[in-house]
């Protein structure tokens, strides 16, 4: 096959590489760019764990052909810390030990900061429909949802 090469920012950093036109985003950043935050789950974008903000919005990145990120800009929970919520969602999972084993967590930081950014008083309902495309098995969501509200103000 015939590789392609591809411009994008990634976490804020000019990125160019040759991809392969059947490669996956996830595969690129994790095995070519050594991002770990995203992480392989299912491979059919139903549990999260690959999320990553692309232009500004959550994408499972096992969805998207890596060809389809060029000339595009790649935040992955690495790089987010420029972003306005992410470090206090951190401290507030932490604090409310929202995560055990922490596999879901990238996925569902950039989630939640994605809808604090559109929506920065989300009521509870709103804070479920953010999260309800990542899948944790560890904790029930309680604690997930109580450090969403609490960074939004409302607890």
């Amino acid at each position: 096959m015939k590789k392609h090469e591809i411009n994008f920012k990634l976490n804020g950093v000019m990125t160019k590489i040759e991809v392969e036109p059947n490669d996956v985003l996830i595969d690129v950043l994790r095995y070519k760019l050594g991002i770990k935050s995203p992480k392989i789950g299912c491979d059919m974008g139903d549990c999260g764990t690959c999320t990553v903000f692309m232009n500004g919005r959550t994408v499972r990145s096992c969805l998207v052909l890596a060809i389809e990120a060029d000339d595009s800009e790649i935040v992955t929970l690495e790089g987010a810390d420029s972003l306005k919520w992410t470090k206090k969602l951190q401290k507030n999972f932490h604090r409310k030990n929202s995560f055990q084993c922490g596999y879901c967590a990238p996925g569902i930081i950039l989630s939640a900061g994605e809808l604090l950014e559109k929506k920065p008083k989300p009521c509870a309902d709103d804070i479920k429909e953010a999260i309800a495309g990542n899948l944790c098995r560890c904790t029930g969501y309680a604690p997930i949802i109580e450090a969403i509200e609490e960074t939004a103000g409302k607890k």
